[in-house]
């Protein structure tokens, strides 16, 4: 089965975000229509390596089509490639010697992080019409729109006070220093903007998609020696995040999985967690079940009071990936490609 986590921006910006009742309310109602399909013990639980692969981690045919999202108004496309349905193990965020089997997708995901290429456009409405004064009027100030323009129905981020890139990089980079609040909001607009429903993905989807069906702690395998060819860690880029897509892929042809930039996602008990590991992790912060949570000290010389929501002063080393729910049209249209 197929769990529906769609959902709309209304939706999206009429909950609380800052205590994640709406991430938790997104668990259980996944929960309760069958999604986690079982928990059982694991036998000792000395390792914190969760094993994803052929036994833990099964898929179905691929049920849709990759396809190149354009952003309207804009040269701006981003890659989406689609992952089938199938099951995967994730620890108990209750109880860590607990494994639970979840059933994921279809989905499509995004091949790399999002860059600062995509979400420019939303933070600066790089999109959107301006009045240069050439009608007659006296202009707009930047960033702002022009009359009836509707396009801005999703809130945007206050524009950073110092150079949100910290000097690493801006063209297809990932985009970093941003919060799990930016990263929500950014996929509500991006949903407004395509008509597609976007979202970040659950911790489940999340594993599932980068492990791409591979048995060990990495979408590689289990030979950490192979890092240098799948990631940007601190062995060979310790001071920076590096251009996305330049390492090696797994094998569902996603990009920067492990390192480079730890990745937002709706952990199992609902919250926000990063997993994969960053360019500041050694090879083993770059598994398959790493996870970190923030910490004050993410945004600890954030001269705001109180703290700003869209940006983390003090951390160069979180970002994100997309993924897209489709409806029963796309995957009727998918499968009829297949025939």
């Amino acid at each position: 089965m197929r769990a529906r986590m769609t959902r709309t921006a209304g939706t999206a910006h009429s909950l609380d975000r800052a205590n994640g009742t709406r991430y938790r309310n997104v668990f259980a109602a996944v929960a309760s229509i069958g999604m986690v399909l079982g928990v059982f013990m694991l036998p000792g639980c000395a390792s914190q390596t969760t094993t994803t692969g052929p036994g833990a981690a099964q898929a179905a045919e691929p049920s849709l089509e990759p396809f190149v999202q354009t952003l309207e108004g804009t040269t701006a496309t981003f890659e989406m490639v689609p992952v089938p349905a199938g099951t995967v193990q994730v620890r108990n965020p209750d109880d860590p010697s607990q494994m639970m089997t979840v059933e994921v997708g279809p989905f499509w995901v995004a091949t790399t992080e999002t860059v600062w290429d995509t979400y420019d456009i939303w933070v600066h409405s790089l999109d959107q019409p301006f009045d240069d004064g050439s009608n007659g009027s006296n202009g707009f100030d930047s960033g702002e729109m022009i009359e009836g323009e509707d396009a801005d129905a999703i809130s945007r981020p206050s524009k950073p006070y110092l150079p949100p890139d910290r000097g690493f990089g801006y063209v297809r980079y990932p985009a970093i220093s941003l919060t799990f609040h930016a990263a929500d909001a950014y996929c509500a607009w991006l949903t407004e903007k395509t008509g597609k429903p976007y979202r970040l993905p659950t911790e489940a989807e999340w594993q599932y998609a980068i492990a791409a069906g591979a048995a060990g702690p990495y979408a590689w395998g289990d030979d950490p020696a192979q890092a240098d060819a799948y990631a940007w860690y601190h062995a060979n880029s310790p001071i920076k995040t590096e251009e996305v897509a330049q390492k090696e892929p797994n094998a569902w042809g996603l990009f920067d999985g492990h390192g480079n930039v730890g990745e937002w996602v709706v952990g199992m008990n609902g919250k926000p967690i990063v997993c994969g590991g960053s360019y500041k992790d050694d090879v083993d912060g770059l598994t398959l079940d790493a996870r970190v949570s923030q910490t004050y000290e993410w945004n600890e010389s954030d001269p705001q009071i109180p703290k700003s929501q869209w940006w983390l002063a003090d951390c160069s080393f979180v970002g994100f990936r997309v993924i897209c729910i489709p409806d029963d049209d796309d995957q009727e249209a998918g499968a009829d490609s297949l025939d």
